[in-house]
């Protein structure tokens, strides 16, 4: 059975936080999905909206008491999922929730179990920055070329795992580096992902964007370092079973005890 978490990372949404929550609750998913959203020390209201108005909407909220990075939300989200599979879906509605069933339904057919949402140029995407494109591309490559795999966007923020690889590759990045650790340790591991296409909008700084250049040489340098390290074994690679069988719905509030974390109820 396929239980899907979607974790949504959240720092200064306020204008867009209410149409990210409510358009993944109104997707009409093909399996059991839970929704965790976190918080990451937002100061512009987002937490007075989160706690306010989805208190009791099914989803489990989470509050870092200070900003630690998106990967630190992420990771502690993830570290809440009770899923067999998570996908990880930004608040800031560059990608629509749509696509999420389109990522699941490989997994569900007995396809793949790592799935990407890839970000076709040319078609059903809009860019905002030549650069940024081209520098996606380009790290990309370079991937591509340390890992001898054949991903088209490495980059892309809907990538749909198991929940135990997640674990099991023990990441640690705090900030947007993240996203480089998780993929290229996936393909550092021999997991070639599945794509699939997906639509895409991106926003402007102005709007919010918040990756600058300088996080595209901190991505050159994980690739580096995940390359040095001996590969993981996954145990979707058939050490254990990869399709866990859980419970349906979302699961209950858990209280983290750490000082820097609270519950919506705290």
């Amino acid at each position: 059975m396929t239980h899907l978490s979607i974790v949504m990372p959240v720092y200064n949404e306020l204008l867009t936080i209410r149409r990210a929550i409510d358009s993944v609750l109104a997707v009409d998913f093909p399996c059991s999905v839970e929704l965790i959203v976190v918080n990451d020390g937002s100061h512009d209201g987002t937490r007075d909206v989160l706690d306010s108005e989805y208190a009791d909407c099914g989803a489990k909220i989470i509050h870092h008491v200070t900003n630690m990075g998106k990967g630190a939300a992420v990771r502690t989200g993830v570290g809440q999922a009770s899923g067999s599979h998570v996908v990880i879906f930004d608040a800031d509605l560059e990608y629509s929730p749509e696509d999420i069933v389109v990522l699941v339904q490989p997994v569900i057919a007995g396809l793949a179990n790592h799935v990407f949402g890839t970000r076709v140029f040319g078609m059903n995407t809009s860019f905002q920055s030549f650069k940024f494109a081209i520098g996606g591309r380009f790290t990309t490559l370079v991937a591509n070329v340390l890992f001898d795999s054949c991903v088209t966007d490495m980059h892309t923020c809907l990538k749909l795992f198991p929940l135990e690889d997640f674990k099991t590759l023990q990441l640690i990045e705090d900030g947007f580096g993240l996203d480089t650790q998780l993929t290229a340790r996936l393909l550092r591991a021999g997991v070639r992902p599945f794509e699939v296409p997906i639509s895409y909008r991106a926003r402007s700084a102005a709007e919010g964007k918040k990756i600058t250049w300088t996080d595209g040489v901190e991505c050159l340098k994980i690739l580096l370092r995940v390359r040095s390290h001996r590969p993981a074994l996954l145990p979707s690679q058939g050490t254990v079973p990869s399709l866990l069988a859980r419970a349906s719905g979302s699961a209950a509030l858990i209280t983290r005890a750490e000082p820097v974390i609270q519950t919506a109820a705290s």
